[in-house]
């Protein structure tokens, strides 16, 4: 059991994490920026890179120190959602999304990856 909790946490850490890095990417320059054109808000995704090589690599450590780093991005959807309407209602919503899947699967990765759960 603890293997396929370890495969799927994994996997939903990529994942939900590339889909961060694209989602604030997109929000900032493309989809609904501050100002037309784009603002420099888009360097929000910065920190979303320090834990990506560790997050694919299978890191422990990663998984446990960016599982607080992502509670920023969950704020700020949740200001936005409840503040912005519109398209941006909509990508705050799926920054929630996104960052509550990494939250649940950083976590789980994080418990069952230490050594009393390798023996079984």
């Amino acid at each position: 059991m603890s293997t396929t909790i370890l495969k799927w946490g994994r996997l939903g850490a990529s994942f939900s994490l590339l889909g961060l890095i694209v989602l604030c990417l997109g929000w900032e320059i493309f989809w609904a920026p501050l100002r037309s054109g784009g603002s420099l808000l888009f360097l929000k995704t910065l920190p979303l890179l320090a834990p990506l090589f560790g997050i694919l690599r299978g890191k422990r450590y990663t998984y446990q120190w960016s599982g607080m780093l992502i509670l920023f991005y969950f704020t700020e959807g949740v200001v936005r959602a409840w503040a912005e309407s519109g398209i941006t209602r909509a990508l705050a919503w799926t920054e929630i999304l996104l960052s509550l899947v990494f939250f649940a699967s950083v976590v789980a990765y994080a418990k069952y990856s230490g050594r009393r759960y390798q023996a079984g």
